[in-house]
């Protein structure tokens, strides 16, 4: 047989408390108004007494009953009724449990009363007009004032109407609504009526005490707050729930992570509407929540640890909803907010629709054959996405901005290139300007917006051994076409590869391992200053902004390089030894390939594959012979040849 338990109910914390038992135990809930009924709609397998009971009749109601626990999870405000079911629990030997709310913080510029009639006698002496929020047992204390001042929002009851009528308030002055109000809503109304005051109680969050001084400071209005009397003792919410919970099996916690689109509501999914409306509570960034203007207990967490410390402090909340903008599989903190709850708690995904697909379908173009990238709050390699696709949709931010994006594109040549910018997508202000990046570069976007690159002739396959004619030269060495390629092939580059170019003179071994890690990174090092213009003169050549230039000698300038993957070292400045040091002290197993000419150096790589730990993985002699034209001949010129040695990090193999 289940356990009674009577629960004195009416407000946000009761519905709770009833989702939460009513499959555990029996439960009997008390409310004093049909009202208070309605609050408890959708809550199936539970007993409703509806009607106020004095001392003794509360008394008589629990020995008849034979509850093993009564819940006071009244108003604040129900000082009389709180002090009936103490009596009434202690006479019948009855366990209490009464449930306050969260303490209020003390608010700027707002007016403290401890009563209604100090409320009013406070705005006697003022100007402006009035909006009372206090409901409408309070109205007959606001008697005295100038009702032609005063607008009452009270409950669309035909009790809240006469109680209006008797206290003088003219039937234009009704605003009969039932809430919760969002900050929208309690907004619309303060402007609506020109209210320069006002008046609430201190009601705590879930009597919507926060939206009501959130759209009093916009609006300019003062809040007159009417303190909450001293409430007994108890615990909160939580605290209850938290108690509850080793006793009775409560309903099961879900978490939903809702994508929310672009942004504005109008793109929410039929899915995505149904989880806000049956959550108890949304967790997400304030901006994301702001845009869904959602009727419900609010926490602005996002990042993953933070949204789990909400739901350990909060186990009241069993249906809770976080908010990701955009799509949950599109670069979205979704993935790691997985891994950290999934552990712990049963969590479902609802995709979004993501802010480049809206502006694919604003431009007509389609988008499963263009590329996406993300520079928002991230770091990616914008030239070498749009040179390499033919469409490519890329994500802004504060740093990363539209304008920026247009510069960009123009400082590598490619200011012709057709481009969209769709900004405040879903919002009714939003817009799509479309131009070059040529005509686009000096105008000012919103930070957060898409950018649509076309590029008309994107660059096909993958280039190697690139002929030494096409890159800028100069005086400075340069690895030539043939080498290069062996090299290259002996790097053996994924797409997201970290490479060191060590001593790369004109910057080709640098620019076609750029090309070939083209969502990866290369640092070029190099200490002379007309090697350094050339690299990046090179590097602009052949849209390669993924090639970094590290102006040094070796091994001073790579200290605070990030951790490479692999390492060409073309010169080494007598400095060998201490390079490959330091590379294997960043990634034990880095592949190196080593470039030398002299026998010196060929048996100080030998001599370094015994006494490091670096495996000689391949050895191999490059001679290159080329023929040059004389007259009526062609005459070939060999070049010296060229040790390319392949080394690892690990163990070697004396």
């Amino acid at each position: 047989m289940k356990d009674k338990i009577c629960i004195f109910a009416g407000t946000t914390e009761g519905r709770k408390l009833a989702a939460l038992l009513c499959d555990a135990v029996e439960l009997t809930i008390c409310v004093a108004t049909e009202y208070g009924e309605v609050l408890l709609d959708g809550i199936d397998g539970i007993a409703v007494h509806t009607g106020r009971m004095d001392a003794d009749e509360m008394k008589r109601f629990f020995e008849e009953k034979r509850f093993c626990l009564v819940i006071d999870a009244t108003h604040p405000y129900a000082a009389a009724v709180t002090e009936n079911i103490a009596v009434a629990a202690k006479n019948v030997n009855l366990p209490l449990m009464r449930i306050l709310r969260e303490a209020q913080r003390a608010v700027p510029d707002a007016v403290y009363v401890d009563s209604v009639g100090a409320a009013r006698d406070y705005l006697q002496n003022t100007e402006g007009n009035i909006l009372l929020t206090t409901g409408s047992k309070e109205l007959a204390g606001f008697t005295g004032l100038d009702m032609d001042r005063v607008w009452a929002r009270v409950l669309p009851l035909a009790a809240s109407l006469e109680a209006c009528a008797a206290a003088g308030v003219p039937a234009a002055h009704i605003i009969a609504a039932q809430g919760p109000f969002s900050y929208e809503m309690n907004l619309a109304q303060i402007h609506a009526v020109n209210a320069k005051y006002i008046v609430t109680k201190a009601s705590g969050k879930t009597g919507g005490f926060d939206e009501k001084l959130e759209a009093a400071k916009t609006a300019g209005a003062v809040p007159v707050i009417i303190g909450a009397p001293p409430q007994t003792k108890g615990v909160t919410l939580e605290e209850a729930v938290a108690e509850l919970e080793k006793t009775y099996p409560l309903r099961n916690r879900t978490v939903t992570v809702v994508g929310i689109g672009p942004g504005g509501r109008t793109y929410l999914t039929e899915e995505a509407k149904k989880a806000l409306d049956a959550c108890d509570a949304v967790i997400g960034a304030k901006s994301v929540m702001e845009a869904l203007s959602v009727n419900k207990p609010c926490f602005p967490e996002y990042l993953p640890h933070k949204v789990k410390k909400v739901l350990q402090s909060h186990p009241s909340v069993r249906r809770a909803v976080v908010v990701m903008r955009g799509d949950t599989g599109f670069f979205s903190g979704t993935k790691k907010l997985l891994e950290t709850l999934r552990e712990e708690h049963n969590v479902t995904v609802i995709p979004g629709i993501a802010s480049p697909v809206l502006l694919a379908a604003k431009l007509g173009v389609s988008w499963e054959d263009a590329a996406f990238l993300s520079l928002h709050g991230r770091n990616g390699n914008l030239i070498r996405t749009a040179a390499r696709n033919e469409k490519t949709f890329v994500l802004t931010d504060g740093e990363n901005t539209p304008e920026k994006i247009c510069e960009t594109l123009c400082a590598y040549g490619m200011g012709g290139l057709f481009c969209a910018v769709g900004e405040r997508l879903s919002y009714p202000e939003e817009s799509v300007a479309r131009g070059t990046a040529e005509e686009l570069k000096n105008r000012t976007f919103d930070p957060l917006s898409v950018v649509y690159i076309e590029n008309p002739y994107p660059e096909k396959g993958l280039r190697s051994g690139i002929p030494d004619g096409e890159f800028l030269r100069g005086n400075v060495p340069m690895t030539k076409a043939e080498i290069r390629a062996v090299s290259m092939a002996k790097l053996s580059l994924d797409s997201n590869s970290v490479v060191w170019d060590i001593g790369a003179g004109t910057g080709s071994v640098s620019v076609e391992c750029a090309l070939a890690a083209y969502d990866g990174t290369v640092f070029a090092v190099e200490k002379n200053p007309e090697g350094v213009k050339l690299i990046r003169e090179n590097a602009v050549r052949f849209k390669t902004d993924n090639l970094t230039v590290v102006e040094g000698a070796a091994p001073e300038a790579l200290t605070d390089l990030p951790t490479p993957t692999h390492a060409f070292i073309g010169g080494s400045g007598g400095n060998l030894k201490e390079i490959i040091s330091l590379i294997l002290q960043k990634n034990p197993e880095a592949v190196i390939v080593v470039n030398t000419v002299t026998l010196e150096t060929q048996t100080e790589v030998l001599e370094y594959c015994h006494a490091m730990p670096l495996r000689l993985m391949d050895a191999v002699q490059v001679g290159v012979t080329k023929t040059q034209k004389m007259g009526r001949y062609h005459l070939t010129a060999a070049q010296n040849p060229v040790w390319i040695f392949t080394l690892r990090g690990g163990e070697n193999h004396d």
